[in-house]
């Protein structure tokens, strides 16, 4: 079989063409379970343009030196603010008009027909919400809302730009790269004399809703799943490597709980030995096969 090298967006990894028996096995998957709990991760943005971090030749620890910012250093390090929303200021006019692709729509019509209990996504784009679904979890929180972290300070992705942009209007650069978390990649010299304003209210730090790396997911957000699983009759993973613990902890308490456990992903996950349907495919493909 024949892979497929994929000209729609280079962030797709290549793949194999889907089979019938896996659209068979899946709509028997969708059939059996009346309530679905649905997690999602960085692979089913990559058709929209977004990329993910860990795809074999396309994410970006493939591509790039480049690592996410760590909570801490985050934190206590001016410098590493600055470059990050420097990076961030750059990125974000691009990131916030990515819109849903054919997954993100097949995702809400399986909400809308009840098919699902809930979608809980690792991602921070907000394209399920694009996409008119509406009980979601974002269970990294988002990159559309700007938190003080000292204070009960918010203020929306969109306007927090326009208070940038008003501190650094003669800062224009070319950015070299978009990255999954809204930034793009900027050269030291491009990052100097850029300004980051604190928190209006208390004069403290200001950090995008996300939870960075080095972080810890809201037990109150964990124990919110936990809540749907219990409730679910299965969990189905869509494009996700669940490398990360965040994720991975509720294929674990579903198995605990004996919920049939579907994955569809291109290339291994951390998951694959729980699964009781594993499915390597572009989502896309297997889910605008199937009838929901």
């Amino acid at each position: 079989m024949k892979l497929i090298k994929c000209h729609l967006s280079r962030f797709i990894p290549h793949h194999y063409p889907v089979m019938l028996d896996d659209v068979w096995k899946f709509q028997e998957f969708l059939f059996s379970n009346p309530r679905i709990l649905c997690l999602t991760g960085a692979g089913i943005s990559t058709e929209s343009g977004i990329p993910d971090y860990r795809s074999e030749g396309v994410g970006l620890y493939a591509t790039s030196k480049s690592r996410p910012v760590q909570f801490q250093d985050f934190i206590s390090n001016p410098k590493i603010r600055q470059r990050y929303w420097a990076r961030n200021f750059h990125g974000w006019p691009h990131f916030s008009s990515v819109q849903p692709n054919d997954s993100h729509r097949r995702v809400a019509e399986m909400e809308q027909n009840c098919l699902l209990s809930a979608v809980v996504t690792q991602n921070v784009d907000r394209l399920h919400t694009k996409a008119g679904c509406t009980n979601v979890i974002e269970l990294h929180g988002t990159a559309h809302e700007v938190i003080c972290m000292q204070c009960n300070y918010r203020i929306s992705r969109y306007e927090f730009q326009e208070t940038l942009k008003g501190y650094n209007e003669e800062h224009i650069v070319k950015p070299i790269e978009v990255r999954p978390d809204s930034d793009v990649e900027l050269t030291q010299m491009q990052i100097e004399g850029f300004f980051v304003p604190p928190c209006p209210n208390c004069f403290g730090v200001l950090k995008p809703d996300i939870v960075f790396f080095g972080d810890n997911v809201p037990k109150s957000r964990v124990d919110k799943v936990f809540n749907h699983l219990e409730e679910s009759d299965a969990l189905l993973v869509l494009g996700s490597s669940l490398y990360v613990y965040s994720g991975y902890r509720f294929t674990l308490r579903a198995k605990e709980l004996n919920k049939s456990i579907a994955i569809i992903n291109i290339g291994k996950t951390r998951a694959d030995h729980l699964a009781d349907l594993k499915i390597n495919a572009k989502l896309s493909d297997i889910l605008k096969s199937v009838k929901c």
